[in-house]
């Protein structure tokens, strides 16, 4: 009878997590306090994680130290001579390195990116050994990254490695800063040039997020790690190939609204009651204007008709005497 009891229990969990409908390819929900994890589907596959890269790029270059306000130069070795991506820092432009950091991590911008890396105390080489190393000690063990935008389908990482790596970022006050910034106006060339987010869910009515980034490319598909508050717990989100923007949105929307469930959502059943009620109390007044407008009309057209009529007979006649 146990043996019945138990197997019904984990039928009833494994259905509800089965209702919830998923796009992306891998997901991966924690919850932050506890460990606990909410969600799980194909996490430990290795896939590419497009510009997820970048907080691993964010992480070593702020452990470097640099100072932020030096001025990169945007250089022509920064663009992206692999998927021809778009960029609205211009070759040549001079900005400083925080703004620099800003662009990369807000609005995934991969010149800037690459600048960072290119910039980086030792050049290209120094920072691809201080990732390796920043893998390593996060104990990332189904992570590669070769290089800092995430362009290259050789970056590749899982869920529970990308988790982990969400957890690392969330401990340095500027990636979280930025990374939850809606926009921002970045003075470029002495023209302040606006910048947005790339995940609409920051700033979104009723989101509480502490961390974000978003990813694609063909063949990592769309992307989104994501620390947020709800239902009174902090969770990371990782959500891996999507096959549109859409669906990860949903998937994001949908993981929140299991996380929130049913007891907290009951919450605002009494408001609906209410202005339910407050609705079907108005009708009569609605039935009895209706009722007033109907009569009136009905009153106006009668003593229009008549109206009409006198003007046709004077009319009838006055043609008949103009003949």
């Amino acid at each position: 009878m146990l043996k019945k009891i138990v197997a019904v229990l984990l039928s009833t969990f494994t259905a509800a997590a089965l209702a919830v409908p998923l796009g992306s390819q891998s997901v991966l929900v924690v919850e932050d306090d506890t460990g606990k994890v909410i969600l799980e589907k194909n996490a430990d596959v290795q896939v590419p994680i497009a510009s997820l890269t970048k907080l691993m790029t964010a992480m070593v270059v702020l452990d470097a130290k640099q100072d932020m306000k030096e001025a990169i130069e945007i250089d022509r070795a920064d663009v992206d001579m692999l998927k021809h991506s778009a960029s609205r820092v211009p070759v040549g432009a001079s900005i400083a390195r925080a703004n620099v950091l800003q662009l990369a991590l807000m609005s995934s911008d991969n010149r800037a990116a690459a600048s960072l890396a290119r910039t980086y105390p030792g050049g290209m080489e120094n920072f691809r050994r201080a990732v390796n190393a920043k893998i390593h000690a996060l104990g990332l063990t189904h992570t590669v990254i070769e290089e800092p935008t995430g362009l290259s389908p050789h970056n590749r990482s899982t869920a529970t490695d990308l988790v982990k790596m969400a957890h690392a970022a969330s401990l340095y006050p500027e990636i979280t800063r930025i990374t939850t910034d809606k926009r921002d106006l970045i003075n470029i060339k002495g023209r302040d040039v606006e910048y947005h987010n790339t995940n609409r869910l920051v700033g979104a009515k009723g989101w509480d997020v502490g961390l974000s980034k978003t990813g694609y490319t063909e063949e990592a598909g769309r992307c989104l790690i994501m620390r947020f508050r709800s239902g009174g717990k902090n969770n990371t989100l990782v959500l891996l190939n999507a096959k549109a923007n859409s669906a990860r949105l949903n998937d994001a929307v949908n993981i929140r609204r299991l996380i929130v469930g049913p007891e907290a959502r009951s919450l605002e059943q009494p408001r609906l009651l209410k202005a339910s009620a407050r609705v079907r109390a108005e009708r009569p007044k609605m039935v009895k204007a209706a009722a007033k407008v109907k009569h009136e009309r009905k009153a106006k057209i009668v003593k229009t008709s008549v109206k009409t009529k006198k003007h046709a007979v004077k009319a009838s006649r006055r043609e008949s005497r103009e003949m």
